[in-house]
């Protein structure tokens, strides 16, 4: 029976490769991808002018530096919707790069490192004040005691910082008349700010403003001036009660009727108000080490740049330069009646100028009146 059993052969067939997938497929497309966005990269670097690149490396060291000083697809900071516009090529709601903002971008390219750390300083300080204006904005809002005087409240920004101005309404002053005696209501007010100020290290400056109404006695005895003075020490004492450090006070001035809010009505209440003003470090150098000016306009800030062009006309209207020198005369020669010619003296009427050699020298004019004694 062994003989007539079937033989069975097996056979095995070797496959070839496995399958790999499709994820070298991902990673070659990656890489490609990689490739182009870099070589459009350079491409747009290598077709934009030397501003352009100097805004794009400013906006990844600073990207709030770009928005003030102007850039192409910039957005705009006043456009509720940040970027503007429907589309980055349209200019609405765009800010364009003008000529000013490419020359800022190339002077300040070429800027030591410390002064462009003295701007970043700089705009550091304003953002800060803005959003102090901001915060005390939504404090008036919200508080429940400051909401009702919210029309004798005025924020804004200035040359010199952050201006908050407390102001008389008719009906209902800050002061008793003609008394630097604080009303309840004003002394709240500015126990509910002081807390809100002392959040910056900035320096504050307070002045007092009265209206024209004089005082009996023209001027010599207790006037507006004074009064002034008095009331801005007063909001100095309130804001100290509420909590302001005290050595953040550097000034307290009294400005009278000098600026008055309601220039076409000297008599009317809003001219009577207190101004508190968070200094910027630039103001605040200035009166440590400078001279000492402050902007007090009631309006809109000082055009700075305007004032100093017309501060160095003015020195140059008052040292004007010296004349030319008058060409020297040749002896014997007359000026006046006649023409000039060589002439002896007294042949020819005319006045002589310069004398010829060996002649004496003119008398002294005697003085139309005698000098007093």
């Amino acid at each position: 029976m062994a003989e007539n059993q079937p033989i069975i052969v097996k056979k095995v067939k070797k496959g070839g490769h496995g399958h790999h997938g499709g994820a070298w497929k991902l990673a070659y497309a990656d890489f490609v991808t990689a490739m182009m966005a870099f070589f459009l990269l350079m491409w747009l670097l290598g077709t934009t002018d030397p501003s352009y690149r100097q805004g794009i490396a400013e906006y990844f060291k600073d990207p709030w530096k770009p928005s003030v000083a102007g850039g192409a697809n910039t957005g705009d900071a006043t456009s509720i919707i940040k970027g503007g516009g429907e589309d980055l090529t349209q200019s609405e709601g765009q800010v364009k790069l003008t000529n000013k903002g490419k020359q800022d971008i190339t002077a300040e390219a070429g800027e030591s490192e410390e002064e462009q750390n003295d701007k970043d300083l700089e705009r550091k300080d304003q953002a800060q004040l803005e959003a102090m204006e901001q915060k005390i904005e939504n404090m008036i809002e919200t508080d429940p005691l400051l909401l009702p005087y919210e029309n004798q409240l005025q924020i804004d920004i200035t040359e010199d910082g952050l201006r908050i101005q407390i102001i008389d309404e008719e009906g209902r002053p800050m002061f008793e008349s003609a008394s630097a005696r604080m009303a309840g209501y004003a002394a709240q007010i500015l126990h509910e700010i002081a807390p809100v100020i002392n959040e910056l290290p900035n320096k504050i400056s307070i002045a007092g403003h009265t209206d024209a109404k004089p005082f009996p006695g023209g001027g010599q005895g207790y006037s507006n001036w004074e009064l002034s003075a008095d009331r801005a020490n007063s909001a100095r004492k309130e804001l100290i009660r509420g909590g302001l450090k005290e050595d953040k006070m550097m000034r307290v001035v009294g400005l009278s009727s000098s600026v008055p809010l309601v220039k076409d009505d000297p008599l009317h209440a809003t001219n009577r108000r207190i101004s508190i003003t968070v200094m910027n470090k630039h103001t605040a150098d200035e009166i440590t080490e400078g001279d000492g000016s402050m902007n007090v306009s009631a309006q809109k800030p000082l055009n700075m740049q305007a004032l100093e062009a017309a501060k160095e006309a003015a020195k140059a209207a008052a040292h004007p330069p010296p004349p030319p020198p008058a060409p020297k005369g040749v002896p014997g020669t007359l000026t006046g009646g006649g023409k000039s010619s060589l002439a002896k003296p007294g042949i020819i009427p005319g006045t002589l100028t310069g004398r010829q050699s060996g002649a004496p020298p003119p008398a002294p004019a005697a003085p139309a009146h005698p000098p007093d004694h």
